[in-house]
């Protein structure tokens, strides 16, 4: 019978919830939310940390009045996020007393298809936030952009696409303006979906015959936020939708926001419409990360993983140096091997060394690596610098040589297996320790010189292929 009243209490206060807040704002903030029964206490679990925080700011009061007005036996109401509520349930529940009864919540549908303003039904990530996102020379445009859409000012594009390939953060971005949307507008109406999502549901709205409830849906949103369009390209009826969609919320004054894996001039295949509306508006490329981002990407990520495994956030700065050189062409593959030493050495990263984590990593890089010669690494770094290739390996000690010379250098010990000796043979017969003063000199060069740390960049990208 607890729990009984316990539902009934909460449907009670959420009625007057959706009439006091609307329907928008109940179904973003309140519509996943559950509540649960943990022995003798009620908590409301938040479906994010994003959704509870909204909750407890701008309603926590108000639930709390109706809540005791509705339920009989005047018990204590706590809010809590579905990830703190699993993390309370997993310490003090031991198997023979772990009683958790779901209680139904009323959430808000719209005709056939669920209400696209539920953050977990919107299929966002929470992790995704501006302030877990690491801003760079390649991003920070990007990033001043989003920041200004998401609240709402005045004066932006319309529609801004965002584009680069994949890896680059353009998911994030998109994520994290929803949520920033979300709070920054309580009364808006926020829609975030993928493409390939946008797909499916039309073609079930055709299916259904529901697409005067699916159109509804979306030109009702005052932002849409749609990731992958490159996704529909070539899917006639599909680009048709998203066509009118574009038109009647850029006329009507709403906001689109658009992600894709290439500028709207190489999107060869999508609608020229489509593709031609979207030229019009802003459009944002995304840079691959520098070195330096890359390090930043690597720091950040590793205090998350701190956070979430109980240990130290550190790591050998050569480690995370070799990390950053060597996954430079997505974020994502240079997250994954983060992950791969934290999961083989957990809270001991800090002691893995080099040569160890190039052991752990090398099923990741042979797959990938190319074979670079030292003297291609010598040609290439000739050319970058306007020099000829007998000037890596004559005696010529000017700044304006000596110092690409360095650099050609570090990149053999970087991506070729070549020992110091043998690297210095190949630069005229230099010893082992003029090569290690050289690479010692360009990493410690490049954490305070932009512009070299731009050229080694290049290179190694020039070099991998």
């Amino acid at each position: 019978m607890t729990g009984v009243g316990a539902g009934d209490a909460w449907n009670r206060t959420c009625q007057t919830l959706k009439h006091e807040l609307g329907e928008a704002t109940f179904g973003s903030w309140l519509g996943q939310a559950a509540l649960k029964e943990h022995g003798a206490d009620i908590c409301l679990v938040a479906a994010t940390g994003v959704a509870r925080d909204w909750i407890r700011r701008h309603a926590w009061r108000r639930i709390g009045e109706l809540w005791a007005q509705h339920d009989p036996m005047g018990r204590h109401l706590d809010l809590k996020s579905r990830m703190e509520f699993e993390a309370l349930g997993e310490v003090v529940s031991a198997p023979a007393t772990a009683k958790m009864i779901e209680i139904s919540v009323p959430a808000p549908t719209m005709g056939h298809e669920p209400s696209l303003r539920a953050p977990a039904r919107l299929g966002l990530q929470e992790r995704f936030t501006f302030d877990t996102f690491v801003q760079g020379p390649a991003n920070e445009f990007a990033f001043a952009v989003a920041r200004r859409v998401a609240s709402w000012a005045d004066g932006h594009f319309n529609p801004v696409l965002f584009h680069g390939p994949y890896g680059f953060g353009k998911t994030h971005l998109l994520n994290a303006m929803a949520w920033e949307a979300m709070q920054t507008g309580v009364d808006k109406k926020v829609v975030y979906m993928t493409a390939e999502r946008f797909t499916s549901a039309f073609v079930r709205a055709v299916q259904d015959r529901q697409t005067s409830a699916f159109k509804d849906e979306l030109r009702d949103a005052d932002l849409l936020l749609i990731d992958d369009v490159h996704f529909v390209a070539g899917k006639q009826s599909t680009q048709e939708e998203l066509f009118h969609t574009l038109i009647a919320l850029v006329e009507d004054g709403r906001r689109v926001v658009m992600t894709a894996d290439r500028s709207p001039s190489e999107l060869v295949d999508m609608e020229p419409r489509l593709r031609s509306h979207l030229q019009a508006g802003l459009v944002c490329g995304i840079e691959p990360a520098d070195h330096n981002l890359r390090l930043g990407i690597l720091e950040r990520k590793l205090a998350t993983l701190a956070g979430q495994g109980g240990f130290a956030p550190s790591a050998r700065i050569e480690v995370l140096q070799f990390l950053g050189d060597r996954f430079t062409d997505s974020v994502r593959e240079l997250e994954g091997a983060l992950n791969t030493l934290v999961a083989r050495v957990g809270g001991d990263l800090a002691r893995l060394s080099l040569d160890e984590a190039q052991a752990i990593l090398r099923p990741h890089l042979s797959c990938t690596e190319k074979r670079v010669t030292v003297d291609t690494i010598q040609k290439v770094v000739a050319e970058h610098f306007g020099l000829k290739q007998a000037d890596m390996i004559s005696e010529r000690r000017a700044r304006a040589v000596a110092r690409p010379r360095q650099a050609a250098m570090w990149i053999a010990k970087q991506i070729t297996t070549r020992s110091l000796p043998d690297i210095g043979r190949r630069f005229g017969g230099r010893d082992h320790t003029t090569v290690l003063h050289a690479v010692r000199r360009i990493e410690a060069l490049r954490m305070d010189d932009p512009a070299l740390a731009r050229d080694l960049d290049i290179l190694l990208r020039k070099l991998r292929g």
